[in-house]
């Protein structure tokens, strides 16, 4: 039997957000992000009907940032000193010929 998928509430809202903006028909939607019509309809319903909430007063809610979020922001943050650094390094090798391009 299979199992059902779970969608990170992230994706639900980018799905939901661009049934929303208009720019692509539910069925395009559908077949882009591999889901059912009426799924993204519903996600579409559910943003619509609690958008209210993200305007009211003094309710402000933490973001909670999960450890395993924290953890790929900084890897992503060391990846891209290590590439800057490869990059440079590349760039000043000595011998190497200059190149136009």
């Amino acid at each position: 039997m299979k199992s059902r998928k779970k969608y990170s509430p992230g994706f639900k809202g980018e799905v939901a957000l661009a049934a929303i903006k208009g720019e692509e028909t539910i069925a395009s939607l559908a077949q882009k992000y591999e889901l059912h019509p009426s799924q993204i309809t519903q996600w579409k319903n559910e943003l619509l009907k609690g958008i209210g909430h993200i305007f009211e007063k003094g309710k402000s809610k933490e973001v909670s940032v999960t450890p395993e979020v924290d953890y790929l922001e900084r890897k992503i943050g060391q990846l891209t000193i290590e590439i800057d650094y490869l990059k440079k390094s590349v760039l000043y090798t000595p011998g190497r010929e200059e190149q136009n391009d």
